[in-house]
């Protein structure tokens, strides 16, 4: 990863001076002869963050952020329900949620429509409660990772949002995905009026920086560049013999993947046309699809492979837990992100995280986390021949693959990077506060 993006592994933890709060103390004591006054350190304060994932929209991103916050000493609290998919993403990484009130239909499996409905009569509940609670005592900082209802006619959450800001909390916005150039008029006008409003923002890329400044007009000196962390790298190595095993893939056989929730700018139709040159090149190898989507969409690739009459292809078109998802990408030999357009990916930052041969389209948010001959291959966005040729290369030239695979696992984008963005986080805590000093600083010599 490039310097100015990779999180800094130096930067001190420091504590974060709350709004309310006093660093010195105002009076100074004197020694017993009433003479030499007494040095003291500055006092500093940890003010309490609200981390908002109301209904766990982005939830290991919110784990594991919060855990690494939490780690070097801030005071989170964690406002979300359970992830109905994986009820234990929280509790496994030891993280209590805290929606408002109520935390029960994310933990059972209900039919869609039902859930639906329960979610959206808890979700309700809930943002009750914490109205409340910020009435009586406004947490330091509200940092949104997600609005759901933004775009609503009711757009509930957002109005918490302005509500809390209202009562004085400081609001600092993880940007995770920009609205296309396409999307209707009035959402790309709401997220405007959410990205101005915010004290501070949190994008993955200079890229989406500079977007977030032409298109929204926001501020450029309140946006922070951070890089996403990895995903699922703490979780165990093995099941990776069990999976290839499943798909019915011989020793010796190379399994390309792509996974990710399935939509149409990530490319799986390019990847299959693609495929069709691989086929022909590469006897053996099987292209594995693992991920969901709407139902017409999954529909879509069924059809593109019967019709380019494609043999090694299999797709796992359901939900897959998060065990089961790191025992496939151990299995796979090479990992491609085919897209058209990408704001941020947390599939790359897994295959970083778990040290796979990439292949990934040469869009401006990849070209800052990859090097393209040295820790992946970068190819031409929407170009099924170029994949195509790079698939092959990789998949017969295993002096090349290893290369790669080396040096995406000298990046040990794994613990490290989350301390460090933990730290970088921290700091832009501090900068709406008004205080742009380093940690180490505040706590004094």
């Amino acid at each position: 990863m490039t310097a100015p993006h990779k999180a800094s592994l130096s930067t001190a933890a420091g504590a974060i001076v709350s709004k309310s709060e006093q660093r010195v103390r105002t009076t100074v004591p004197t020694s017993q002869d009433g003479n030499k006054p007494i040095t003291l350190k500055p006092r500093i304060f940890m003010p309490s963050i609200f981390m908002m994932d109301l209904l766990a929209t982005v939830p290991y991103y919110t784990a594991y952020l919060s855990r690494a916050l939490m780690a070097e000493g801030a005071a989170v609290t964690v406002g979300s329900i359970s992830y109905y998919l994986d009820p234990e993403c929280f509790s496994v990484r030891r993280i209590r949620v805290d929606p408002g009130i109520s935390n029960i239909v994310g933990r059972h499996a209900l039919p869609r429509t039902l859930r639906r409905g329960l979610k959206f009569a808890e979700t309700l509940v809930n943002m009750a409660a914490l109205a409340v609670r910020f009435l009586l005592s406004p947490p330091a900082v509200i940092h949104v990772q997600y609005l759901p209802m933004l775009h609503w006619r009711l757009p509930l959450d957002y109005w918490l949002v302005r509500f809390g800001r209202r009562l004085g909390s400081k609001i600092v916005l993880t940007v995770h995905d920009l609205p296309p150039e396409a999307s209707p008029k009035a959402h790309r006008l709401a997220s405007g009026r959410l990205y101005r409003g915010a004290d501070a923002i949190i994008c993955h890329s200079d890229h989406v920086k500079k977007q977030l400044t032409a298109q929204f007009g926001v501020a450029e000196n309140k946006i922070r560049t951070i890089p996403h962390g990895p995903f699922f790298y703490d979780l165990p190595h093995d099941g990776a013999t069990t999976i290839r095993d499943s798909l019915g893939v011989l020793p010796g056989e190379a399994i390309v993947l792509w996974q990710g929730i399935i939509f149409p700018y990530k490319g799986v139709d390019i990847l299959l046309d693609a495929w069709k040159r691989v086929e022909a090149a590469v006897p053996g190898a099987r292209l594995v699809i693992a991920g969901t989507g709407a139902p017409h969409l999954l529909e879509e690739i069924r059809a593109q492979v019967a019709r380019l009459g494609l043999e090694r292809v299999s797709t796992l078109f359901r939900f897959v837990s998060t065990e089961e998802l790191v025992a496939i990408y151990r299995a796979a030999d090479v990992v491609v992100y085919p897209y058209r357009e990408i704001t941020t990916s947390g599939a790359l930052a897994t295959g970083l995280a778990l040290g796979k041969a990439i292949i990934a389209s040469d869009l401006p948010v990849f070209r800052e986390l990859l090097t393209s001959g040295e820790d992946a291959l970068l190819v031409p966005p929407q170009d099924p021949i170029r994949l195509g040729d790079a698939v092959t290369l990789l998949l017969t030239g295993q002096e090349l693959r290893e290369r790669l695979v080396s040096a995406v696992t000298a990046k040990d984008f794994g613990d490290q990077a989350w301390i460090g963005i933990a730290r970088e986080t921290m700091q832009v805590y501090r900068e709406v506060f008004g205080d742009p000093v380093p940690g180490d600083a505040l706590l004094g010599p």
